[in-house]
């Protein structure tokens, strides 16, 4: 373990430099390539640090029973990790026989932050699928899975409205995710796997555009945390998840008219909910 990995009470105000050469709050190093799948609607490879996921949007003309005859779509998701995504080969999902419980919690989890940021009555009944595939693992892959997966949901919906499927192109807000955690001590944001296996306390957190709260997810690890240190996360993944909204925008550079379709879908949605 190096020096600065040994971490006293009180250091979190020290500016002290992570393994990796971050200081506490800093995220690593965020890029999201759009394109990256030749047949898929929408796709992006999102870039957290050393972590990688490729997400794929895949658009469907039906949606589930349930929803049959509303005139309503639907925004699911799957996630995967690959053999050796990680250090050790781990099998694949489909040799067991079953989804692990960890991709299903995941998968549920990437769903429903996706369909919180599309509104789905100006979808019409048609179901876009996440697929979300782990190719290199250094932690916070739930994280980049819903990050990149926004983005690959975005470009699904301009696909149908550039061909003139829609008439909108129905999203609510922007969402991104990041975690955040306790380590020794210490308050630190976009933790890396070799923080991660050690935290005392680690959360993954979705929010929007606006600053709204769209899943908490934390445990206590290894020791209790304080209202205060619960505070301090927050704030610190609000902060983060702001700057990867950003890098969501540059990415996917809409023009002028897709940002009216946006601007449309949304006044459509505030009209329906003031009547």
């Amino acid at each position: 373990m190096a020096i600065e990995d040994i971490v006293m009470p009180g250091l979190a105000e020290t500016g002290m430099t992570r393994t990796d050469g971050r200081s506490a709050s800093d995220l690593r190093t965020i890029t999201v390539t759009r394109g990256c799948s030749r047949f898929a609607e929408g796709s992006a490879l999102v870039a957290f640090g050393e972590t990688r996921v490729i997400c794929t949007a895949s658009v469907e003309d039906k949606v589930p029973l349930f929803l049959r005859g509303s005139g309503t779509g639907w925004v699911s998701a799957e996630y995967s990790m690959l053999p050796r995504a990680t250090g050790t080969r781990t099998p694949r999902d489909s040799t067991r026989g079953r989804v692990s419980g960890r991709s299903h919690e995941i998968q549920r989890l990437i769903g429903r932050s996706l369909r919180a940021g599309t509104i789905l009555d100006l979808l019409g009944e048609r179901t876009i699928w996440i697929d979300c595939d782990v190719i290199q693992a250094d932690g916070g892959t739930r994280t980049a899975a819903i990050t990149g997966g926004f983005v690959a949901l975005v470009d699904s919906l301009r696909w149908l409205y550039g061909k003139g499927a829609i008439n909108t192109i129905p999203l609510r807000f922007f969402a991104a995710a990041s975690s955040v955690g306790k380590v020794g001590g210490r308050i630190l944001a976009d933790l890396c796997y070799e923080e991660d296996s050690r935290a005392d306390v680690d959360f993954n957190i979705v929010m929007n555009e606006f600053g709204d709260f769209i899943e908490v997810q934390g445990t206590a690890e290894g020791a209790i945390f304080s209202r205060d240190d619960l505070l301090e996360m927050l704030e610190m993944a609000g902060r983060g998840i702001m700057k990867i909204i950003d890098i969501q925008k540059t990415s996917l550079d809409l023009d002028e008219k897709e940002e009216r379709a946006i601007l449309s879908a949304q006044d459509h949605l505030r009209k329906l909910e003031q009547a």
